[in-house]
């Protein structure tokens, strides 16, 4: 019997959809973007991605780990690209942060960590205009910055993918969707673009809580 949803996940993470996955005979959580998660149990994080990315990160010895899924605004989004700009790097880097020192918190420790990165496709011209291009770089760079090993990567190209993410182990299981139709994930890129622009004028709104 699958464990009580309730009884094994990190306070601050119960709106986080959990549901057992008899395929995998496993607990699965599901990162929408925006969001992310951590975990030190044995169980699975999914998400499904586009032009987003997601940062697969943790602390092999401890056997904690969570992922993260976010995606820079694209110019047309909004008239005022500078502002706009400005306030994607911060919710960049508001991504990363609470996914490492939420690990840290946990009792991850920092020079332990390895990344694994995901996403960052050009779907074509439905999709954003190649911000996964960006998306790309962005996550790279501050990986480098941070001194975080990317072990393992699976980035840009012209599909969608689904990743199911291991936290204990860091293993990862990634399917490339590229005969299934876009729309669906276009659609829910485009309405978290259009949040992201929508608050981008107020620096204290916290768009997605801790």
């Amino acid at each position: 019997m699958p464990a009580p949803v309730s009884d094994i996940i990190y306070p601050g993470f119960e709106a986080i959809p959990r549901y057992w996955n008899n395929h995998h005979n496993s607990m699965v959580a599901r990162v929408d973007p925006g969001e992310y998660y951590l975990s030190s149990q044995d169980e699975l994080i999914f998400t499904r991605l586009g032009s987003c990315i997601a940062a697969c990160i943790w602390d092999p010895l401890m056997g904690i780990g969570g992922l993260n899924h976010f995606l820079l605004p694209e110019r047309k989004i909004h008239d005022d690209w500078h502002q706009l700009t400005s306030y994607s790097c911060r919710y960049g880097n508001w991504a990363m942060e609470q996914l490492i020192n939420g690990i840290q918190s946990a009792g991850g420790q920092r020079d332990r960590l390895q990344a694994k990165i995901f996403g960052g496709a050009k779907l074509g011209s439905m999709s954003v205009i190649n911000v996964g291009e960006s998306n790309i770089a962005f996550v790279r760079q501050y990986l480098a910055t941070e001194g975080i090993e990317v072990i393992a990567e699976d980035v840009g190209g012209h599909w969608p993918r689904k990743v199911m993410f291991h936290p204990q182990s860091g293993r990862v299981l990634v399917k490339r969707l590229a005969s299934e139709p876009v729309e669906s994930t276009i659609k829910q890129e485009r309405a978290y673009l259009e949040g992201v622009a929508q608050h981008q004028g107020d620096s204290n709104v916290e768009l997605f809580g801790d």
